[in-house]
């Protein structure tokens, strides 16, 4: 649901289509007691771009991460994925979740969701 998504440090990419994309969890899932939230990254270049979460402002350690590594496309650019899982619980306590790209030790773009800023989450 692209209303959740809010651009938090645009960096030194020039075009909006290199930004990370956000999805959260679904209502279904959240009624089976988890909360699966999505980034996805397209367009970037070189493959050593990362993929790595935030929850309310800290590195991640409640969820369980997982990341693919670059996948080259047709048009010589790479795209990557990554997944946080939360409990639902743990999914009602957050403030806000942000997916981070970085190369090398610089964070060079990021996309915040705030779990308030949609009614149904």
């Amino acid at each position: 649901m692209r209303c959740c998504l809010a651009p938090l440090a645009p960096g030194v990419v020039p075009k909006s289509d290199h930004l990370p994309d956000m999805l959260p969890p679904s209502i279904t899932e959240q009624e089976r007691g988890k909360a699966t939230l999505t980034c996805l990254a397209n367009k970037g270049f070189p493959s050593d771009w990362t993929l790595s979460w935030k929850v309310d402002g800290r590195s991640s350690s409640d969820g369980e991460e997982s990341r693919s590594p670059g996948v080259l496309q047709n048009d010589g650019l790479y795209s990557w994925s990554s997944t946080l899982k939360l409990s639902t619980y743990q999914w009602m306590k957050v403030g806000s979740v942000t997916c981070e790209a970085t190369q090398g030790s610089q964070t060079l773009v990021s996309k915040i969701l705030s779990r308030d800023q949609c009614s149904h989450l």
